[in-house]
């Protein structure tokens, strides 16, 4: 059957759904003067044609000819204005004749309909930017960012748009704490990285993070991403004992020695969520010495001196729970992605052993880079993530110890709670 998309074809008798029919396909083949022919012919017969308004305004658009596609978009939004892409297309022709005032007040009408419409408010903060409304579009590109902090899952065509707004932000962000330096003069030593961390988060720069723990939490201890290294006397010891654990550690790896299993382990019928690409994978593996509080034999018999040090130092001990101590190896080219620990009783302790360039740790607000041989403590219940950008294995050993902030008294309640309750 003949269609009206098709060339010595007579279009008179077809109907409008023909005509928009044949204009698609005239378009789908790069023939837009055929199809505006067509569309034209269908808004002559049918002037509340809105699919048919629309099509014309973009395939004008298409064109470059934003000062033809602005009449029929006009005459879309006015048959359908509760149609809010067909608002969103006017405003685009409306900015290709500058008109972005015009073309703001399309976008805000789409927005009162849905607030957090993404397309409408990229577009929103583009032109109040282009309006030289600095302020306000600042303070679009930061709901835009509340929104949508990631691209993940999006089409590419966010990743630019994302990436400006995070620019925009970020370079406002550091200017404004720029002009705040001199109030971290104020704040001694002990206490400037709490204030820094308090100037970052009001100029934009810092989320705030609290504990998630995925198991028991112990109420009112202070949320602290990354422990004063004070209060851990005895990172000395662990420090000093690197070069015993590392020779260990590379013996294991030249034996090819078994007992490296992914950390990751899911059962085939649990949701994974962000671990799918880990689970089960050896490109995040562990070689467990103590695995909730229990020894491994054959592995501690492997890692004679390791064990040594561990059994001098003052770790977290609950009954069936803790402590957890093993070498951590993150492969090639890998990333942790962000996630919660179990509870906010115990610190986590990273030694790093082998750290290539392009290894990195983050802790809420706050990422580092391991340094081989320098140890740091951090709370495991507030959001962290780990990549390995290198060509070769990161290494570290990790132990569990108590948070510094827990009393003996209070350790004693999370033993026996261990004891007496299921967890």
């Amino acid at each position: 059957m003949a269609h009206p998309g098709g060339y010595g074809v007579a279009s008179q008798s077809f109907s409008p759904q023909q005509l928009i029919e044949g204009a698609r396909q005239a378009r789908g083949a790069g023939d837009l003067g055929r199809a505006i022919e067509l569309l034209q012919q269908c808004v002559e017969r049918e002037p509340g044609q809105a699919v048919a308004l629309n099509m014309l305004g973009l395939i004008w658009m298409e064109a470059g000819r934003p000062e033809a596609a602005v009449g029929p978009l006009r005459r879309a939004v006015t048959v359908d204005p509760a149609a809010t892409p067909l608002r969103l297309n006017l405003a685009d022709a409306l900015l290709g004749i500058n008109a972005p005032g015009e073309a703001l007040e399309m976008i805000d009408a789409a927005l009162q309909r849905d607030p957090y419409l993404l397309t409408a408010l990229i577009r929103k903060a583009g032109v109040l930017e282009r309006l030289g409304r600095r302020e306000e579009a600042l303070s679009t590109y930061r709901a835009l960012l509340v929104v949508l902090p990631h691209s993940d899952g999006l089409p590419s065509s966010y990743d630019e748009a994302l990436a400006h707004a995070r620019q925009m932000v970020e370079a406002d962000g550091s200017a404004r704490l720029d002009r705040l330096k001199p109030a971290l003069e104020v704040a001694t030593s002990a206490n400037s990285p709490r204030a820094r961390a308090y100037l970052e988060q009001l100029c934009g720069l810092r989320r705030v993070y609290l504990p998630q723990p995925t198991g028991p939490h112990f109420p009112f201890l202070p949320a602290v991403e990354y422990f004063d290294e004070a209060q851990f006397p005895w990172f000395a010891t662990l420090e000093a004992a690197v070069p015993v654990i590392r020779e260990e550690l590379l013996a294991l790896w030249h034996e090819d020695a078994p007992g490296f299993d992914p950390y990751v382990q899911f059962d085939a019928t649990a949701p994974v969520n962000q671990w799918r690409e880990l689970n089960h994978s050896p490109r995040w593996s562990a070689f467990f010495l103590w695995r909730d509080g229990e020894r491994q034999a054959e592995n501690i018999r492997r890692c004679p001196k390791t064990a040594a040090v561990i059994e001098q130092l003052p770790l977290a001990d609950v009954p069936g729970k803790a402590p957890t101590v093993m070498f951590s190896i993150l492969g090639p080219h890998t990333h942790i992605p962000p996630h919660t620990g179990v509870t906010n009783t115990r610190a986590v302790v990273h030694l790093p052993l082998v750290v290539p360039d392009g290894c990195r740790f983050r802790v809420g607000g706050e990422t580092r880079i391991w340094v081989e041989g320098q140890a740091w403590a951090f709370d495991d219940t507030i959001e962290h993530e780990a990549w390995n950008d290198s060509d070769k294995p990161r290494a570290i050993l990790i132990v569990d110890a108590w948070n510094p902030y827990l009393g003996e008294d209070e350790k004693a309640v999370v033993r026996l709670a261990a004891n007496e309750v299921r967890l």
